[in-house]
């Protein structure tokens, strides 16, 4: 339908006026059925839990079934449980479980989102493969894989090898830069192992550096991997020790959280889930979280941070 200036000027009432801005592809800003602009950052995504144990024992099945040829990585999606959602585990970042066969490698790819992985159960002998080096994989370790930077895997020991992943996928989609490559030799030459690379992160040196960190409250230490660590992703190792309570009060960061050692329970937005060792748990945007141990405990956060930093949105919420 064409309009003209003529039938806006012939408008008799506000219906007519309403139709003809929607003939001609324009919304009314006063009379909007949902607002653009609210006080306060809404809660769009779930607290929610994934157990190691069950993720576990899916890839086990799953290795029976599908190889390195049929699938880019055999791993598991941690989706947000929130209505509709099929993939992101928080609003900007999303989560998986990962495993490579004894004697296995995954091709090597490279992809405009950050990555990284933390290690949960492996052999010596298996590695990532960042930039054509080898880097081992030991459990408790964080391995970062940049912004285009070629990556694989290979697992050359006799045991599965076991991981969760970490990627700000879900922030790239909606900003839109998503680019992808596979490797032109499929799977990127490596003979060098790099034990001390700035893509690995040793658990055995975050329990040292935590050992000398100050206290943030009583019984529970924190670090950072990095200043930070990827441009888009904020890496924290926080200790908690046996019988210590850490709070998270409120804010604009999302964020994944992933036991590294020990067991306890978490508090978020009023649900209480018991986590264990290679546990996964989502702290969506603006949830009030209390993390207690039961015994010592190391936790990975995986967080947008650095984002919301630098675009001047890093705050607290406070319930108004």
């Amino acid at each position: 339908m064409s309009v003209t200036p003529a039938q806006f000027d012939a408008a008799g009432n506000m219906q007519e006026l309403y139709d003809l801005l929607t003939s001609c592809g324009i919304e009314n800003g006063w009379n909007k059925p949902e607002p653009s602009l609210w006080p306060l950052p809404r809660k769009d995504f779930l607290p929610a839990h994934w157990s190691y144990a069950i993720g576990k024992s899916a890839l086990n099945a799953a290795g029976r079934f599908v190889n390195t040829e049929l699938a880019e990585r055999r791993n598991l999606i941690l989706a947000n449980p929130v209505a509709g959602n099929k993939y992101p585990t928080v609003k900007t970042l999303v989560a998986a479980y990962q495993m490579v066969k004894a004697g296995e490698r995954a091709r090597s790819h490279r992809h405009t989102a950050n990555a990284l992985r933390l290690v949960l159960d492996t052999a010596e002998n298996a590695f990532t493969i960042v930039g054509g080096k080898k880097i081992p994989m030991l459990p408790g370790d964080v391995l970062l894989t940049p912004n285009w930077s070629w990556h694989g895997h290979s697992n050359e020991s006799a045991e599965n090898a076991y991981w969760m992943d970490f990627l700000d996928v879900p922030m790239v989609h909606m900003l839109g830069p998503m680019f992808f490559e596979h490797h032109p030799d499929a799977h990127e030459a490596a003979s060098e192992i790099v034990v001390e690379s700035p893509f690995r992160f040793p658990f055995t040196q975050s329990v040292e550096r935590l050992d000398a960190a100050p206290e943030i409250s009583s019984g529970v230490r924190r670090i950072q991997l990095g200043a930070p660590a990827l441009d888009t992703i904020a890496l924290h190792v926080t200790r908690i020790e046996a019988g210590a309570t850490y709070v998270v009060e409120p804010s604009t960061v999302s964020t994944i959280w992933a036991g590294m050692k020990g067991a306890g329970s978490a508090l978020i937005d009023g649900e209480t889930f018991a986590f264990a060792r290679g546990d996964a748990l989502a702290g969506p945007r603006g949830a009030t979280q209390m993390w207690s141990a039961h015994e010592t405990v190391y936790l990975l956060s995986v967080s947008d941070e650095p984002v919301l930093k630098a675009l001047s949105w890093l705050r607290p919420i406070k319930p108004a």
